[in-house]
């Protein structure tokens, strides 16, 4: 039985999913988070997250994780391909092994393996796209310091400084300082500044707090309402940034969406409105997984087109 493997490695948790050459899932498998390799104590994580995956992955296929041999790997992480590839040709027996990078499964998962875009806004943001001539491009991605438009980060960013004017007595009035305060319990606007520059608050968890700046719209601040209007266009700027590089003018282009911030339905829709000006673009929800979206790529590289089935149920 010829076997393939996916694999989404992120900050939070690890998936593995293992099918035959039918497409047919036959295991899955979670680990702990593997997108930093770096000092001894990334490097131990990284480890036991992959292995750990791929081990119960296994055991619900019915193989023996020292036995297994796959036709295709791919696995994509959210750190990057670069300084894996070596750790993971030692564990992974593979006639094939892909190592890339989130964005690229995430895409492939979205439109199941077709041509078109995915545009990711979680704690950070970019825009990855693939044409029918394999051709890729990218837009943003920065980081938090030079980019990340739309993402989680900026919102918070952006919600705390509109808090520090107001608070300062230059800004608008917004409901957002006294929710930023009451969640976190800081003070003052300042006090939180001060604050979110320690590493008793990582990025995520300060991307956490834009679900506020949703919150704030919906009780119809006009701040707020701002800020995710201009977040819901520079989020289609980058879709848009990556269309021009692949896709003709009129082009049919799938266009699909991922990440916390698109929970917002009001940043949603102005985003979707926004690309679907473009003649030939279609947004919508992703159809798979990231995992899902590296298992196929897997089969991809070996020259397989399939349709995946009895995969396990999204989380909520």
């Amino acid at each position: 039985m010829r076997l393939f493997l996916g694999v989404d490695g992120g900050q939070s948790s690890t998936m593995a999913l293992i099918a035959d050459e039918s497409g047919r899932v036959i295991g899955s498998g979670r680990g702990g988070p593997c997108n930093h390799v770096k000092g001894p104590e990334g490097y131990t994580k990284f480890v036991n997250a992959i292995r750990g995956c791929l081990e119960a992955a296994c055991a619900e296929a019915g193989l023996s994780p020292d036995g297994v041999r796959f036709e295709a790997a791919c696995l994509g992480f959210s750190g990057g391909p670069s300084d894996k590839q070596a750790i993971l040709e030692s564990m992974i027996p593979a006639d094939r092994l892909i190592v890339t990078h989130d964005a690229l499964i995430a895409l492939v998962g979205a439109t199941a393996g077709q041509p078109g875009i995915i545009t990711i806004a979680g704690t950070g943001s970019i825009a990855f796209g693939r044409n029918a001539d394999d051709e890729t491009a990218r837009a943003g991605g920065w980081g938090y310091i030079f980019g990340d438009e739309g993402g989680g980060f900026d919102l918070t960013r952006q919600a705390l400084r509109a808090a520090l004017r107001f608070e300062e007595g230059w800004g608008q009035p917004t409901i957002l300082r006294e929710m930023l305060l009451k969640e976190t319990g800081a003070e003052s606007a300042n006090d939180l500044l001060h604050r979110f520059y320690t590493t008793d608050y990582p990025r995520p968890q300060i991307a956490s707090y834009s679900r506020l700046v949703d919150e704030a719209a919906t009780a119809g601040d006009r701040v707020a309402l701002d800020i995710l209007s201009y977040a819901a266009q520079q989020l289609a700027q980058l879709t848009g940034a990556v269309r021009q590089q692949l896709f003709e003018e009129g082009e049919e282009a799938r266009v699909a969406y991922i990440g916390g911030v698109f929970r917002s339905q009001r940043l949603l829709q102005q985003y979707r409105m926004l690309v679907e000006l473009e003649d030939g673009n279609h947004v919508g929800p992703p159809e798979y997984e990231p995992a899902a979206g590296a298992l196929l790529e897997a089969f991809r590289r070996a020259g397989v087109t399939v349709r995946l089935t009895n995969l396990p149920e999204r989380e909520k």
